[in-house]
């Protein structure tokens, strides 16, 4: 397991759920899932990959290497190369002989964040996404205007208040909409369902 050779490759394969805990994982791994448990999203600096989902798992490669598997968060996502780069730097630190493999299929999902990623998420500004809310298969719908009244009620992550309404579909982020809330006038991201 150790080594100087890092690098990383991107992947598309069709493998089932892989596990998110790293206390499922062989214990061979268990001080570089520690290691890698300190990295944080680019983006969003209070949450850890594995706490977002998007550190999926460990695994030896066919030439004895580690593998780490990543999954973005959506397609095209930018902080996806600085995520890379800092498994890399983690793996070198570690000496660990290693990869990093972006893994596309299946793909990302909000259900992958933990628990504690929607609260801290919470706490740093950002409306979390609803639990359960990309469950199945996603589907593009056009509705018209009145077709916004089904949409799930997004909660002021600054006072709590359900009296929002989104700005811009697109936040800071692809992956966030702009909302504000009516009652205490804060404007706020919302991280959506995927």
């Amino acid at each position: 397991m150790k080594g100087s050779d890092v690098s990383t490759s991107t992947t598309c394969a069709l493998t089932p759920s892989l596990s998110q805990n790293a206390g499922e994982q062989d214990s061979e791994f268990a001080s570089l899932w520690r290691a890698l448990d300190q990295l944080t999203d680019p983006e969003i600096p209070v949450v850890t990959l594995q706490e977002m989902g998007i550190l999926r798992a460990l695994r030896r490669g066919a030439d004895g290497q580690v593998e780490v598997v990543i999954t973005p968060t959506y397609s095209g996502c930018p902080a996806m190369e600085q995520i890379a780069d800092d498994i890399v730097a983690t793996l070198r630190r570690e000496g660990v002989a290693g990869r990093v493999v972006t893994q596309l299929a299946p793909a990302w999902t909000t259900d992958w964040m933990t628990p504690e990623a929607r609260d801290k998420l919470r706490a740093y500004g950002i409306a979390p996404p609803h639990v359960g809310g990309a469950a199945g298969a996603a589907v593009i719908q056009f509705a018209s205007q009145s077709g916004a009244k089904n949409r799930p009620t997004v909660h002021c992550p600054q006072c709590g208040s359900a009296n929002t309404t989104e700005t811009s579909h697109f936040g800071s982020t692809a992956c966030k909409a702009l909302y504000r809330c009516l009652d205490c006038l804060e404007p706020f991201d919302h991280f959506k369902n995927i």
